[in-house]
């Protein structure tokens, strides 16, 4: 069965990725399994002299769990077959690893879509995956809120008049 990492983080760029794959699987009529991956950084020394090794390691699994949650109960309500994962060290690293573990045959990750200089300058984590990942990865751009038009005044005395 085709499978597919989804980098989740909690944020609602990581949800909208999630979106995405479930589109993919029930609207898209593809057999796959959605793979919830989400990474987290490494324990200072400091962390680990001070809690220890097991306690750190324990509160990195509890914390990706945390943050996973909103999106495993949207693939559940979604009734897509799923997994998930937790891998600790560099996000775009980790990701390639964990889909080359986990075979998966695509990747899917939420991006804001900066470009040019402020992405550059930014480090997006979505550029380097392009770019290292074994399998082909997909992009979701964030959709901005839109603005709401300014109430005016003026407008709502000349309706009253």
């Amino acid at each position: 069965m085709f499978r597919i990492l989804i980098a989740v983080d909690g944020s609602e760029l990581a949800l909208d990725a999630v979106r995405h794959g479930i589109a993919l699987v029930r609207r898209g009529g593809l057999q796959a399994t959605l793979v919830l991956g989400h990474v987290q950084e490494e324990a200072s020394l400091i962390e680990l002299a001070t809690q220890g090794a097991d306690a750190v390691a324990a509160a990195s699994v509890e914390a990706g769990q945390h943050l996973m949650a909103a999106a495993v109960a949207m693939v559940e309500a979604a009734g897509v077959p799923f997994e998930t994962e937790i891998g600790l060290g560099p996000v775009a690293a980790t990701l390639v690893d964990m889909v080359e573990r986990c075979g998966c045959d695509a990747l899917i990750i939420g991006a804001r879509g900066l470009g040019g200089l402020r992405g550059a300058l930014l480090g997006s984590v979505s550029q380097a995956l392009v770019q290292q990942c074994p399998v082909p990865v997909t992009v979701v751009k964030h959709a901005e809120p839109q603005e709401l038009p300014d109430d005016d005044d003026d407008d709502i005395e000349d309706e009253a008049a």
